[in-house]
């Protein structure tokens, strides 16, 4: 048992356990070239945070959002952002399924292209929806004139907006879980007679479950949140695309405290979402 022990110990110390546990425990102070900094980001990122909530019209902020054109835009916001989700979800689990378990060839580019609309403006993803969708654009001039269905500058339209910059976040989440997960479950299950369908309804997806949560309330906020691409495409219409995105940046221009007050809104909800997701953080960089 003792040379079992030394033995032990002394592979910990070959792969740097030990070690690795010293460093861990003993690095409690910080260098002042990196805490100088850190400070400073830590400032840079809460300073406006702060300055909304020492600004904040606190007397009239029930009068502020309790009026109709308030909730109006809040309706609609909560009700287009869970639309969105929800197209995010029927289509961007089966994508993210295709990019984590499938070979084709150029998936490394379709990957790429999915991320797109992380990185790319959202204005310019609006102009782009306008040169699809639209009533000339390359495929909505068909749906115009096979079918009348008009997709910028109405409720539609927001919900597609949305979608577009929402649902790689929910695709890259998905893909990230199927990874982790182990596929020999289906494996498991397609040789036990059931189809490849049926295995990833009956076991990838109870599974991948968290992974599919946590993506849904990060496309929810980002499509609750979304504003260049909403007002490119859809417009400013109240009670029609007028998200409160759109609310904050029109009461701005002419009743500040009602854009302090919409911004405060908005705040809450992001803060929710974080803390719904804290577990899952945790746990992921433990």
């Amino acid at each position: 048992m003792t040379g079992a022990r030394d033995s032990g110990a002394a592979a910990d110390t070959l792969v740097g356990g030990p070690r690795r546990r010293r460093v861990r425990n003993g690095g409690r102070g910080a260098p002042l070239p990196l805490l100088v900094p850190g400070l400073a980001a830590l400032a840079f990122l809460l300073l406006p945070l702060i300055a909304l909530l020492v600004r904040a019209p606190w007397h009239s902020l029930p009068d502020q959002l309790t009026s109709p054109e308030v909730w109006q835009a809040l309706r609609l916001s909560l009700v287009s952002a869970t639309a969105a989700t929800a197209v995010s979800l029927v289509l961007g689990v089966p994508l993210a399924w295709l990019l984590a378990r499938t070979d084709f060839p150029g998936r490394g580019l379709v990957r790429a292209l999915v991320t797109l609309p992380l990185v790319l403006p959202p204005v310019v993803g609006g102009v782009a929806l306008l040169l699809a969708l639209g009533r000339n654009g390359v495929v909505g001039q068909w749906l115009d004139s096979w079918f009348g269905i008009t997709l910028p500058f109405t409720t539609t339209g927001v919900v597609i907006a949305e979608a577009f910059v929402a649902m790689p976040f929910l695709v890259i989440s998905v893909e990230g879980t199927l990874r982790a997960a182990d596929p020999r479950f289906e494996e498991a299950a397609t040789t036990l007679g059931a189809s490849r369908f049926t295995a990833f309804r009956r076991v990838t997806l109870p599974l991948i479950a968290p992974g599919i949560a946590a993506g849904a309330v990060l496309a929810w906020a980002r499509a609750l949140g979304e504003f260049g691409a909403t007002i490119t495409f859809a417009g400013n219409f109240p009670g029609r695309t007028q998200t409160m995105p759109l609310a904050v940046y029109l009461a701005l221009q002419n009743d500040p405290e009602a854009a302090i007050s919409l911004s405060l809104v908005l705040l809450t909800v992001s803060i929710a979402v974080l803390a719904g997701l804290r577990d899952r953080w945790m746990t992921a960089s433990s």
